[in-house]
């Protein structure tokens, strides 16, 4: 996700900008290199593949649903979500960990507690 989208509003970023972190657990950003067109049109793309997963899923129909992934994992693998990493210093893919056990464990540990929501 790029600076000033709706997830960092809502949700702690990284102080090297690479993942915003959910319930704890780290989830890698957008690359941050994209251009804001290329951005919003690949989020744009994310989000009908999403609807088309359900609406398969709602209809029943196997194939479909696997075009819908597929569409959602083409999608995410061009914002920099999936994939090779898009920072160049060498530092490993940490997506999808715990915060608590990854080197921003002391950063992570220092965040104010988050509201409680209200399914909380």
């Amino acid at each position: 996700m790029s600076a000033g989208d709706d997830k960092t509003d809502r949700y702690p970023v990284t102080p090297d900008g690479r993942y915003f972190v959910v319930r704890g657990r780290l989830w890698r950003r957008s690359d941050p290199r994209l251009p804001a067109d290329r951005r919003a049109t690949l989020v744009s793309e994310l989000m009908a593949a999403r609807r088309a997963v359900g609406a398969a899923r709602r209809a029943d129909d196997d194939a479909a649903e696997d075009r819908a992934h597929a569409a959602v994992d083409a999608a995410k693998l061009a914002l920099g979500e999936r994939g090779p990493v898009w920072w160049t210093d060498g530092a490993p893919d940490l997506n999808r960990h715990l915060a608590r056990t990854t080197p921003y464990a002391d950063w992570f540990a220092a965040l104010p507690p988050a509201p409680a929501t209200p399914s909380e």
